[in-house]
C-alpha cells in the first residue's frame, strides 16, 4: 500500500487464495473431531460462477473426468448443483475429509490455471455435531479466508456457536477479521 493509498483510504488489496489456506481444513477436521465431537458430513463443494463459453465447459470437463476418474479408487462421487442466484455447486461426496480437501483444491487449482480464479466465489465444508446438527466452514476464495456457518432456522444463523468454533479452532484456520464478511449461505445443497 503507498503513501496515497494510506492517506485516501484505500485498503491493501485482498489476500491471494492458496493451496496451503485450504489445505488447512484437513488438520481444523482433527481438531473439530478431537475437542468438539464435530465430524464430516462427507460433503463438500466449490461454489462458482459459470461461463457460457467453450473454453470454461471444456475445463470442467476435464477436472470432472479426472475426479470421476480418482473417484473410483477413493470412493469419491460428484455432482452438480445450480442455485437461485446463477451459481454452480461442484458437490463432492466422499467420508474422507482429505478426499474432499484433495478433490476441491484440485477444481479450485485447475479454474486458476485456466484464468478463471476470478469465477469461484467459495469452498463450503459440511460438517454436524453430536447432536446431528448442521454447520459449514466456507472458505472464501477471493480473500483466502475461512469463516464457520450455522444456520438453525430459515434465514436464521447461531451466531454464538459460530464464534465458539472460531475460538476452538484458534488459528488452525486463517479466519476472516471482519465479521461482517461472514455470509450466509442459505440452502446450501450438501
Amino acid at each position: 500500500m503507498g503513501f496515497l493509498d494510506s492517506i485516501l483510504g484505500r485498503g491493501k488489496a485482498p489476500v491471494k487464495a492458496s493451496a496451503d489456506r485450504l489445505f488447512a481444513m484437513s488438520t481444523a477436521g482433527i481438531t473439530l473431531e478431537a475437542s468438539q465431537s464435530i465430524t464430516t458430513r462427507g460433503a463438500a463443494a466449490l461454489v462458482f460462477q459459470p461461463l457460457a463459453t467453450g473454453d470454461f465447459r471444456t475445463v470442467l470437463e476435464e477436472v470432472e473426468g479426472i475426479l470421476r476418474g480418482t473417484g473410483e479408487e477413493t470412493g469419491s462421487t460428484i455432482d452438480t448443483h445450480e442455485d437461485a442466484h446463477g451459481y454452480r455447486w461442484m458437490i463432492i461426496r466422499d467420508p474422507d475429509l482429505e478426499d474432499l480437501v484433495v478433490g476441491l483444491n484440485s477444481v479450485m487449482g485447475s479454474l486458476e490455471t485456466s484464468g478463471y480464479a476470478d469465477r469461484v466465489l467459495c469452498a463450503v465444508f459440511a460438517f454436524e455435531d453430536e447432536r446431528g446438527t448442521a454447520l459449514y466452514f466456507i472458505y472464501n476464495a477471493k480473500r483466502g479466508t475461512w469463516y464457520p456457518f450455522v444456520p438453525v432456522a430459515a434465514e436464521k444463523r447461531d451466531s454464538e456457536r459460530e464464534m465458539q468454533l472460531r475460538a476452538a479452532l484458534g488459528t488452525e484456520l486463517p479466519f476472516e477479521a471482519q465479521l461482517e464478511r461472514w455470509f450466509p449461505l442459505w440452502g446450501i445443497p450438501i
